[in-house]
């Protein structure tokens, strides 16, 4: 039996409806538009013409994003952040964006803005709206005279919520914002609940373009117990979905081999239309959360305008000739991660050394 399993992009695209590809035609006409201008822009030239060209990018991406919201409210499983929060948190995410697409944002900031997103991420699916119930939290302080001072907080009450989830791992990109989520799940647990972890080795085929991508799980390289995902909530947190192929493929192996997910939850920083829709039409019970949603995919699948490799921003780059295994990039995280996450690192290494 192969311990390889792949996923073509025409089998993705066989979930998408012909509603749904004349949206991202429209969307790709768009974008043809915006690209005629930042073609000029980057070209330079007269201060005059460059404004001319700016407006246009401007108002473009003012009809995208106009565009992009009418979609998201016609599928209740495309949740962004930035099409559903007020005013205050739309700028914030804006800004988090802004600086993770720079150039000029270095490794350490790269790392802090993508905290920030995730924190972002974790109210909009958990915390959002009305809460039923609070769990107080009685916090030791420093300050001992004239007594030793406690401090009283309330949180929300959403153990039920958070307490049935497995933090699913499409490495190598994945790791660290699957651990700032199951970090932020254990923050809001009452009972201080760390969730297990399951780490799938996947990657697409770089050589292929966009339609003819495939999506390759090497489960020789992975670490994960089927009858422990069974029934569960299961959590996808990857900062980048462009097509969608690596969930799709990662989801159908699992159901294929008896795992009925309670509910399926995939969280991302950045995603293309199409992967979201890709997501939403072929996986049942799914629901997709994402700061910012992006119009279109080029040739080659990356996303536009996009931030470059997540993966390789987040954990440096890795060698052709000698990549590093899961417990290698772990160490390269250094102390301070190390310390942080150390509830999430003990439970990792527990899954890694006890397969």
């Amino acid at each position: 039996m192969s311990s390889k399993i792949v996923l073509r992009a025409e089998d993705l695209d066989g979930y998408l409806t012909d509603k749904d590809n004349e949206y991202l035609a429209q969307m790709d006409a768009l974008y043809e538009k915006a690209m005629a201008s930042m073609k000029v822009i980057s070209a330079g030239g007269f201060s005059s013409t460059l404004a001319a060209e700016e407006k246009k990018v401007i108002d473009v991406f003012t009809e995208m994003g106009h565009l992009m919201q009418d979609i998201c409210k016609e599928v209740p499983g495309l949740n962004v952040f930035s099409f559903e929060t007020d005013a205050g948190s739309q700028a914030e995410a804006s800004r988090v964006i802004s600086k993770l697409r720079d150039i000029r944002t270095g490794h350490d900031e790269f790392l802090y803005y993508n905290q920030r997103a995730y924190e972002m991420l974790f109210r909009l699916a958990y915390t959002q709206g009305p809460s039923e119930n609070k769990n107080h939290l009685v916090v030791k302080t420093p300050v001992t005279f004239p007594v030793q001072n406690y401090a009283v907080h309330k949180i929300p009450d959403i153990d039920y919520k958070l307490e049935n989830t497995v933090m699913c791992v499409m490495l190598r990109g994945a790791l660290l914002p699957s651990m700032i989520m199951s970090k932020e799940i254990e923050e809001y647990s009452s009972h201080g609940y760390v969730t297990p972890f399951a780490l799938f080795k996947i990657k697409r085929d770089e050589s292929k373009k966009e339609d003819n991508m495939e999506y390759v799980l090497d489960l020789d390289k992975s670490f994960f117990n089927l009858q422990e995902l069974d029934g569960k909530d299961l959590i996808f947190a990857d900062p980048m979905n462009a097509t969608g192929g690596s969930l799709v493929t990662v989801v159908k192996y699992l159901q294929n081999n008896g795992v009925k997910p309670k509910s399926i939850k995939f969280f991302n920083v950045i995603s293309a239309l199409k992967g979201s829709l890709r997501v939403v039409r072929a996986l049942d019970n799914c629901t997709c959360y994402t700061l910012w949603m992006d119009p279109v995919l080029n040739a080659s699948a990356y996303i536009m305008p996009g931030l470059g490799d997540a993966g390789d921003r987040l954990n440096g780059r890795d060698t052709e000739e000698a990549p590093r295994n899961i417990i290698q990039l772990i160490a390269d995280y250094g102390s301070n991660i190390a310390g942080l996450y150390r509830s999430q690192l003990r439970k990792i290494e527990q899954t890694v050394l006890g397969k």
